[in-house]
């Protein structure tokens, strides 16, 4: 974990790309001294908890989950018949969960540094609580993203390839149907991959969308506010970051004010987390 310092910034923005996300206004925001995971949540990490603990995510429990369809095998695809009507891109796949990825066939050996994925909020609370860590709100998410940088749409700055360098694991070329894969990488990244922003976070944006604590609204007071916590009760959480799956043309989520949700037992192929801390675990200390 990384030392986050108390301070005030603007979260949001006065200049929404994406209005009905409530990205808007832009607020003044107070943050109290904080800790950060370094890096998004890793397949060996979340291995060891669950080898721990025994833990079973909702995906396990529900028997199958999300899964981009242009990671999956022609095998699993052609035994599928449904998919999510407004993004038919997003396929249900059984037997998809953090072990398996991709479905029955891929499994996650390769990748024990990648971000661990098919993490419903329900389960990245679970994991949090284990390891005496908890979530970030999104306003402490959101300042941690920016990393001391002010009003700018990335965490490094507003140019997207500053000095033709890539800062972020996002989607090239067409999206859903072409990847150029330029930043190296067609699925996600290892959590330690592209440079990390001015805190030291690794992959704050791109390559998995990361769980925050609050539940989901759109219509924000521009009062200056202290440590705020989000609305007491929703249907929905926040998550930030964006993905590997991002793309300007589609979901430019990739900013640091940009913003999504999904129910809290909900689970993807491109959904991650990173943990919070008040202070440091002892373990860690």
């Amino acid at each position: 974990m990384v030392p986050i310092p108390a301070g005030v910034f603007t979260m949001g923005t006065d200049e929404p790309v994406i209005k009905q996300d409530g990205e808007g206004p832009g607020r003044r925001v107070h943050i109290g001294h904080f800790f950060m995971d370094r890096y998004e949540v890793s397949n060996a990490e979340f291995e060891k908890f669950v080898n721990a603990t025994g833990y079973v995510t909702e995906a396990e429990k529900f028997g199958d989950s999300f899964v981009f369809e242009g990671m999956l095998s022609e095998e699993v695809k052609n035994g599928i018949h449904q998919a999510v009507a407004v993004a038919p891109w997003w396929l249900p796949v059984k037997g998809a969960n953090w072990k398996h990825p991709e479905g029955p066939d891929s499994g996650i050996l390769n990748r024990l540094d990648h971000p661990v994925l098919h993490v419903s909020w329900n389960d990245a609370v679970a994991f949090c609580t284990w390891s005496g860590k908890r979530l970030p709100t999104e306003a402490e998410w959101e300042y941690s993203c920016r990393g001391g940088l002010e009003n700018r749409l990335f965490p490094w700055g507003n140019k997207l390839h500053p000095n033709g360098q890539h800062y972020a694991n996002i989607w090239q070329g067409e999206f859903p149907t072409s990847n150029t894969e330029e930043d190296g990488y067609k699925g996600t990244a290892p959590v330690t991959a592209f440079p990390p922003n001015g805190y030291g976070l690794y992959n704050i944006v791109g390559n998995a969308w990361e769980w925050t604590s609050d539940w989901w609204e759109i219509n924000h007071s521009a009062d200056e506010t202290y440590s705020p916590k989000g609305p007491p009760k929703g249907s929905d959480r926040v998550k930030k970051g964006g993905s590997y799956m991002c793309h300007k043309s589609y979901c430019y989520r990739y900013r640091c004010a940009a913003r999504s949700q999904n129910t809290p037992d909900s689970s993807a192929s491109n959904l991650g987390f990173r943990c919070a801390a008040d202070s440091l675990p002892d373990y860690l200390k």
